[in-house]
């Protein structure tokens, strides 16, 4: 255990947040996400779900603020309904900061991220990609 790390952060997930650079992107997947087919690098964290791992991995890694769009969402099929879970990202994020994809288009992008958590998350559309911003 090392101080100021979140608890819920295993070593795998500190691991890869450490190697990644400024402009490397982070998907925290649903558990219906197929991150095996998408994924270079996947790291599980069963049982967790994206908000609260969401909110310790902001802790250690800045959102990159040179971009338009740091933050990428897989737009719903159904285009009249918003997934309950981006109130949840909304209050962690300036909505500014988001860009929504098509679903085909958001599993082509997974496939240049530097890492996929696979999560428990069953929240629908509860995919979110993030840049990683520059660490000062």
């Amino acid at each position: 255990m090392l101080n100021r790390i979140p608890k819920i952060l295993s070593p795998d997930i500190v691991k890869s947040l450490m190697e990644m650079g400024h402009g490397d992107t982070l998907l925290l997947a649903d558990a219906n996400y197929p991150a095996q087919t998408f994924g270079k690098r996947v790291v599980r964290a069963d049982g967790l779900n994206i908000t609260e791992l969401l909110v310790a991995i902001m802790e250690l890694m800045p959102i990159d603020d040179y971009i338009e769009t740091p933050v990428q969402l897989m737009s719903p099929v159904e285009k009249d309904q918003e997934p309950n879970i981006w109130k949840d990202y909304k209050n962690l994020i300036s909505e500014k900061d988001i860009n929504y994809i098509e679903r085909f288009d958001f599993y082509k992008t997974s496939k240049n991220c530097h890492t996929i958590i696979q999560t428990g998350e069953t929240a629908i559309y509860g995919n979110i990609m993030l840049t990683k911003g520059v660490v000062k």
